[in-house]
């Protein structure tokens, strides 16, 4: 079911390294003709594709008093769940909003850090075969915590849990729609949406790709794909590893679930628990098959050689050591207690993560993801007169002799 290479077969180890960048032309059309669809006709369009796709008949806005009936069916096992997670989002977010400073460069020059939340962020939540009231909490209480006044929402099927998840992240508005038709919603807005300032937000590859081709008007977090999760150990239960592998698999028949190990008598073990664990199980069954991989490596160090080829989404790691070196992933998961599981829900870590090679470039989701660094540069006379030489050098150095004269008027007694 899952296939056992060695990193000396380097043909099939580029297969497995390798990210799939080449875009279905056909498929991105239909996407960019929804978004051009809601961009031009606003809410007779919004309303149209929202009853196509989401056989949403009535408002597609959830109303707060439709919120609290909706969470109050949610059970309060999963109830007091979500607060807890919030709680620990919350935490974590709180120390990644970028602080205010003051600096006096030199005598009458100073700058200073100002942080400015955004005004309106829209926060995408899938609703396709499970609800993910997870990925609500993950958006909506960082946004939050960063300041952002209005959180917008939309998922195409909101169940109790994501409205009880919705009120406890004090989301501002919810509606049922998905797919690309909401994105584009978000992005240029309509009567009934308001438009936002940014979208964030995991989804299918309608999301995905609406967002790229929203990204010249609005902002985003990122380009995802599929998710990802590579497993890096030379001891351990091979059961435990086989569920990891599995969880990931249960996502989506494109999610990839890779393994790398130097010990070949774990590799053989870890692939026949993954069998007994997906056996009944279609869309991981599919997914392993499609996209798992178990890589033999020479050592260690080759194994982590292979993760920054990968710069994968997870990176779950048997020992400490194998993260002493430069590493590239989203989030790192440390020990044979590590679950992924554990940052999907419960560490306050967040788990909207780069995909598809991203970890080259960027970490996940974070309070800074919604928040505006503005520089504040105060000089007095005195300071330009200290800069002047600096300022007329380098102006007329790139022949910008207006620039120099806006200088020197100022300092010409």
């Amino acid at each position: 079911m899952i296939r056992i290479i060695s990193s000396t077969n380097r043909r099939a180890l580029d297969r497995v390294v390798a990210h799939d960048r080449r875009g279905d032309r056909a498929f991105e059309r239909r996407v960019a003709a929804i978004v051009a669809r809601v961009r031009d006709g606003g809410d007779a369009a919004l309303r149209r594709l929202a009853r196509r796709f989401d056989g949403v008949t009535g408002p597609i806005e959830v109303s707060h008093d439709e919120m609290i009936a909706g969470a109050a069916a949610a059970s309060p096992d999963v109830r007091r769940a979500i607060r807890q997670a919030a709680r620990s989002i919350a935490r974590v977010a709180s120390r990644q909003v970028p602080r205010h400073w003051d600096l006096d460069v030199a005598p009458g020059v100073s700058v200073e850090q100002r942080v400015e939340p955004l005004a309106r962020v829209g926060c995408y939540v899938p609703g396709g075969r499970f609800p993910l009231p997870s990925s609500l909490l993950m958006t909506a209480v960082t946004a939050r915590v960063a300041g952002v006044r209005d959180v917008v929402v939309c998922c195409p099927r909101p169940e109790p849990a994501v409205m009880a998840a919705a009120l406890e992240a004090g989301v501002t508005r919810l509606f049922r729609i998905g797919g690309a038709h909401a994105v584009a919603a978000l992005a240029y807005g309509t009567a009934t949406v308001p438009r936002v300032d940014k979208i964030v937000g995991p989804g299918n590859r309608y999301v995905a790709v609406a967002k790229a081709f929203v990204s010249r008007d609005c902002a985003i977090d990122f380009f995802a794909g599929p998710t990802e999760i590579v497993i890096v150990a030379g001891n351990g239960r091979p059961d435990w590893i086989a569920a990891d592998l599995v969880a990931q698999a249960e996502h989506d028949p494109d999610a990839r679930s890779i393994f790398i190990t130097w010990r070949r008598r774990l590799a053989a073990r870890v692939a026949t628990a993954v069998s007994a664990r997906a056996r009944g199980r279609n869309i991981v069954t599919r997914s392993l098959r499609a996209h798992g991989a178990i890589v033999v490596a020479r050592s260690a160090d080759e194994a982590m050689e292979v993760v920054n080829r990968l710069a994968p989404e997870h990176l779950v790691v048997d020992r400490e050591a194998l993260i002493a070196r430069s590493i590239t992933a989203g989030a790192v998961f440390v020990g044979a207690f590590a679950a992924q599981a554990a940052g999907d829900y419960a560490t306050g870590s967040n788990h909207v993560l780069p995909t598809a090679g991203a970890a080259r470039f960027r970490g996940g989701l974070s309070a800074a993801d919604f928040v505006r660094v503005m520089a504040v540069q105060r000089v007095t006379r005195r300071g330009l007169a200290r800069l002047a030489p600096t300022i007329l050098a380098l102006a007329r150095a790139e022949g910008l002799l207006a620039h120099a004269e806006s200088v020197e008027v100022r300092l010409d007694r």
